[in-house]
């Protein structure tokens, strides 16, 4: 844990942004893969980490703004308990270690809010993703559980959202400290990767490592030859020669802060002409998106600079045709990069997802397009101080797609589709970085991994 005096600054400054009622956070419950006593990892709701710091099952807490009271609910352990477990901190315990004086049973909690909904006091919760809390919450509040996304507390979730999108030192450290960790993952990928290899062998080799330095994945790793694929979870193709590796992987620091970052390996060690090609493109993507990042900035007009760059090196390819920024405005570079150009980085990879894009990426000044490709931008409005974002573009050959909008004549004054055919095997490439919002300009978190051509090429030999 952090200090208990970061946490408790923390309550105060969303104290001072709720006028009234009870702010409810649910903390997380072990989950049976197969049976009670065989659980997956236990993994804390990341906004009960921010704002109570305890890593532990089976806890509530409320922040009673009307009665300036916050309250952390719990059992305690019993004896038959600790002779599995071993000794266990009681909840008056826990509470103490983050600042909290006042502590109850869950029982205490169903009593207290149940005493508030008789007065008519307003309960402020925020979007549920667990099956467990949901149903808890239906226990609380007398709301059927279909209905419980239909009251969430907007006040609450855009006080959460302003509070956790700004990183501290401390937190950024957190960052870096999980960056360590990719950067062993990432390196270790490059010099064992060949030919005649699964993948999930070298998969396996990046979560030992998460698991030695840190808490784990900070989600499941990436790690392809069908790079194509944007979220390609399995593990089950041989690697052959020639092919290339689509990385995107990431951990947790010891306080749940998350990593993540992509690189492409060749799988020979060395890029092919054409692999170089599109390789070079992407990183001139990258590193021109990276920039142009500064406080003020849209995300989302960094992203296009990128969907620029790719539009200007595919055309160069011969892929593309017709002046580029008509082809970027119309979406048609989307066929090639399909994706936004990354996300906010924090406890959560994709950090704060759950409690809605609409409020975590987008504002009254800044709403999300519907155009394809763009409408995928997770985060558009301005970049500020503190702000940790993903810059990850890509190019990809998805055969399915190039299909579809072959068969649709679509884009077919900007796309040449003899010159994609030919690529249509290639896969995919992508590079991602994780960045720092400072207050004048930005900076790239963690030891350099490698990415130029040249550097990669080098680790592959190593």
């Amino acid at each position: 844990m952090f200090a208990k005096e970061i946490y408790t600054k923390r309550r105060d400054q969303l104290k001072k942004k709720i006028k009234s009622g009870i702010l409810l956070f649910p903390g997380n419950v072990e989950s049976p893969m197969n049976y009670v006593a065989n659980a997956y990892h236990f993994r804390q709701d990341s906004t009960f980490l921010y704002y109570w710091g305890l890593d532990v099952p089976g806890l509530f807490a409320i922040i009673d703004l009307d009665e300036d009271q916050e309250i952390i609910f719990g059992d305690d352990f019993t004896v038959d308990d600790i002779v599995w477990m071993g000794p266990q901190p009681t909840v008056k315990e826990l509470g103490k270690s983050v600042g909290v004086k006042k502590t109850g049973s869950l029982a205490n909690l169903s009593e207290r809010i149940g005493g508030a909904q008789n007065k008519k006091r307003k309960i402020h919760y925020l979007p549920q993703y667990r099956g467990e809390n949901i149903i808890k919450l239906e226990q609380l509040l007398g709301i059927k559980a279909e209905f419980i996304p239909k009251y969430v507390s907007v006040e609450f979730l855009k006080a959460v959202v302003a509070q956790r999108s700004r990183k501290s030192s401390e937190e950024v450290k957190q960052i870096e400290s999980a960056l360590k960790i990719s950067y062993e993952m990432q390196t270790m990928a490059m010099k064992h990767t060949g030919p005649d290899m699964y993948e999930r062998e070298i998969a396996g080799l990046m979560e030992g490592i998460a698991l030695q330095m840190g808490r784990g994945l900070s989600f499941p790793t990436i790690f392809s030859i069908h790079g194509e694929t944007l979220h390609n979870h399995g593990y089950d193709n041989l690697i052959k020669a020639g092919d290339i590796a689509v990385n995107d992987s990431g951990a947790e620091s010891l306080l749940h802060y998350a990593s993540d970052i992509t690189r492409t390996i060749p799988v020979n060690g060395k890029f092919t002409n054409k692999q170089k090609e599109i390789y070079q493109i992407v990183l001139d993507a990258q590193l021109e998106a990276i920039k142009a990042m500064k406080p003020g900035v849209k995300f989302r007009e960094v992203h296009l600079i990128a969907a620029r760059v790719i539009a200007k090196g595919l055309k160069g390819l011969g892929f593309l045709k017709g002046k580029t920024g008509e082809m970027v405005a119309a979406g048609a570079h989307a066929l090639f990069f399909p994706h936004g150009l990354g996300h906010m980085l924090g406890l959560d990879v994709h950090d704060m997802e759950i409690l809605g894009e609409e409020y975590v990426g987008y504002d009254e000044k800044t709403r999300r397009s519907n155009q394809f490709g763009l409408a995928y931008l997770r985060m558009g409005k301005e970049l500020k101080p503190g702000h940790v974002m993903t810059v990850e573009p890509g190019i990809y050959f998805i055969p399915e797609l190039i299909d579809q909008w072959q068969k649709e004549k679509k884009f077919t004054n900007f796309i040449d589709y003899s010159e994609v055919e030919k690529y249509r095997k290639f896969g995919g490439i992508r590079i991602e970085d994780d960045v720092l919002i400072t207050k004048d300009g930005h900076r790239v978190l963690g030891k350099p991994i490698p990415k130029t051509i040249a550097e990669v090429e080098t680790m592959c030999a190593g």
